[in-house]
């Protein structure tokens, strides 16, 4: 079997920029949520059987506590933000499994049911469904990869390599020194993309790498511009890089997937219907209900 693990969060707000808006009969905005929805039934649709949908029901996390510049919730758009509730339950009837993350992020429920289900003998492929550099961290050969929905494109462990010039267990260490603008921490002052890579695709991680240019490997210092200034920024900003680092680094919790099978798609809840009648499409009550009706 194959596994699909679905960011909920990204996928609204694609739908919430990217498609016309819909009022539901009271005047509410549905429209993102209802995509998200159309989109899980599609994948249903194209014979996917084990689903999981991660959410950021409460936007902060214990990131925020990490680093004052960490993203929050309140630029969003209150017209978005109102939809998340409404997803999330729409989620819960269609049946599929569902993260609403509190304290930990949805990024950080991905890569939890990642981790879960590629140990599971019985699963094929883990396919993350999300662009999110971070999750490029949870990618293991073919096994576990990542898909962008919207071009198509699968990453596997070789195209990550391809992407960021280090290996998917390097990709924190890569994000605290180049920063994530997405997540508001800024990384280490004069290191950019191609000297992070450089560096890391040698040493691993930070904490390899001589605080001395002297002490680096001669190809890599040779092949760094400005290593000298790099190196030490480093060395002066080892403590902020570690911290960048940790904020990077996806949490593992297990316990949020009990087993694989808990994410096999059974048909909806007796609630769809009042989904749908919300959302004002029939047509997605009847798709659903020919899904369901399948052997």
């Amino acid at each position: 079997m194959d596994v699909h693990l679905v960011d909920g969060t990204y996928e609204l707000f694609r739908h919430f920029f990217g498609q016309p808006p819909r009022k539901a009969e009271d005047g509410s905005e549905i429209g993102a949520a209802r995509g998200v929805v159309t989109t899980v039934v599609g994948m249903l649709a194209n014979g996917a059987t084990h689903i999981g949908v991660a959410t950021d029901h409460v936007i902060e996390s214990f990131r925020n506590e990490m680093w004052p510049g960490y993203k929050t919730g309140a630029e969003i758009d209150p017209v978005l933000r109102s939809q998340f509730d409404i997803l999330e339950t729409a989620l819960d009837a269609l049946g599929v499994g569902l993260w609403p993350m509190v304290e930990l992020e949805a990024d950080d429920a991905l890569a939890s049911a990642a981790a879960v289900a590629a140990k599971d003998p019985e699963v094929r492929q883990v396919i993350i469904c999300t662009p999110d550099k971070d999750l490029a961290q949870c990618v293991i050969g073919d096994r576990v990869v990542q898909l962008d929905r919207r071009t198509g494109t699968v990453s596997n462990e070789d195209q990550v390599w391809e992407k960021f010039g280090v290996a998917p267990r390097s990709i924190p260490d890569w994000l605290a020194l180049v920063g994530d603008s997405a997540d508001g921490f800024p990384g280490l002052a004069g290191w950019g993309k191609r000297s992070a890579s450089l560096v890391l695709a040698h040493y691993g991680q930070i904490d390899q790498v001589p605080d001395k240019v002297t002490e680096w490997d001669p190809t890599v210092r040779q092949a760094v511009r400005g290593a000298a200034k790099l190196a030490e920024r480093l060395a002066g900003g080892r403590e902020l890089a570690e911290l960048f680092r940790e904020i990077a680094t996806l949490r593992i919790d297990p316990t949020l997937l009990d087993s694989v099978s808990g994410l096999r798609w059974r048909g909806p809840t007796s609630a769809f219907g009042d989904v749908c009648q919300l959302f004002r499409d029939q047509m997605l009550a009847d798709r659903v209900a020919a899904l369901a009706s399948q052997p």
